[in-house]
């Protein structure tokens, strides 16, 4: 048989020759493409439905939330297994499928049996469905914050965390977002810059208001209405009340109630009203000074050594984009992993090539043999 392949061979030069070449080009071709990771991931398919309950216990929420949404999910097709975790402010449903099922139909599926249980669990709750992500799709991580010597920083570390988290919600994250092969951008620490509202009870009181019409009132006061269409000469002229508030001194002016004097009362005279925050469950840090982190997630079977590529080269681009005094540090990327994996790789093969070709030298005493075994 050999002797038929090596005839064939000698005799069919040109014809070996264009086949190794395609061979050559092929396998050229298929390692471009090739989706190399530092660490496997052998994640199954599986949905994740997130749920925020800001106002029950977790065992409340484990009877409300979780066991009704697990037995509306129960016999989706193609399921294996069902999973769920409740703590205190989150139900969390994790939907395991067989291997090769769609990952979109999977999602579809879901979101069909979604829309039958919203009304069986307490109002005002929205079950969501995490981004197409595994645990190993975290591919690049940087760090908002102003430069050393920045003359437009805040002067305090609590307001230049807020403005650096609106900074990172408003202007990096819609960027990063439209970047081919990342499903989502999320960000840890900062402060979520909010107008505060803080109600005196004891001027409440004497004003004869409750909490609840102080904050109906308020919101009724802060957003445009329209008021239709008049016909006028011939010419169709739009009505609107225009009534959104831009400062906190809008906020405090608001009237809330008319009483028997001259002037009526108004949110300041009875609460305060300024810039505060969210309520934080934690923070961020770097280098032991709180700092706003942004993480990208890779979309699940996307090659992650390209998508950080282009994760980096995006940051290039919004850095140019950024107000002065702020800089983009990138303190995680994957392809830099991946690179020197592959690094690691290339030398242990280039050193157990010579290791084995001095051997089988040293063994047959020939460096053409040696060369062609090697």
């Amino acid at each position: 048989m050999i002797h038929r392949i090596l005839e064939f061979s000698l005799r069919q030069r040109v014809f070996v020759v264009l086949a190794a070449a395609g061979l050559v080009m092929a396998g050229i071709f298929a390692a471009l493409r090739l989706p190399i990771d530092a660490v496997p991931d052998i994640t199954n398919v599986q949905v994740q439905i997130n749920t925020e309950v800001p106002a029950l216990a977790p065992e409340e929420s484990e009877r409300l939330v979780t066991f009704p949404l697990e037995t509306e999910l129960t016999g989706v097709p193609g399921m294996d297994e069902v999973r769920s975790l409740t703590r205190f402010g989150l139900s969390q449903i994790t939907l395991i499928f067989k291997d090769g099922t769609d990952i979109y139909r999977a999602r579809q599926l879901v979101s069909e049996r979604l829309q039958d249980v919203l009304e069986k669990i307490p109002p005002g709750l929205a079950p969501k469905l995490a981004p197409i992500t595994t645990g190993l799709s975290e591919i690049y991580q940087y760090v908002v914050d102003y430069a050393p010597h920045a003359t437009n920083k805040p002067p305090t570390r609590r307001e230049q965390l807020m403005e650096l988290k609106l900074i990172q919600d408003f202007t990096i994250k819609p960027s990063l977002r439209t970047v081919p092969g990342v499903a989502e951008v999320n960000a840890m620490g900062g402060y979520e810059k909010q107008i505060v509202v803080l109600p005196q009870p004891a001027k409440l009181r004497d004003a004869n208001l409750t909490f609840e019409e102080l904050a109906k009132l308020i919101g009724e006061n802060v957003e445009n209405a329209g008021g239709g269409v008049v016909n006028h000469d011939g010419e169709q002229l739009i009505i609107r009340s225009v009534a959104r508030v831009e400062t906190t001194e809008d906020i405090a002016n608001l009237p809330v109630k008319f009483a028997a004097g001259i002037q009526p009362i108004l949110v300041k005279d009875v609460a305060e009203v300024g810039i505060g925050s969210k309520v934080r469950t934690g923070a961020a840090t770097e280098n032991g000074e709180e700092a706003v982190i942004g993480m990208a997630m890779m979309l699940t079977g996307e090659n992650s050594r390209i998508v950080a590529k282009r994760v980096g080269e995006r940051i290039q681009e919004i850095t140019a984009k950024l107000p002065p005094g702020i800089v983009i540090r990138t303190v995680y990327d994957r392809s830099a992993l991946v690179d020197r994996t592959i690094g690691t790789v290339d030398r242990n093969l280039f050193e157990g090539a010579i290791l084995v070709v001095g051997v089988l030298l040293a063994l047959l005493g020939n460096w053409r043999a040696a060369l062609i075994v090697a």
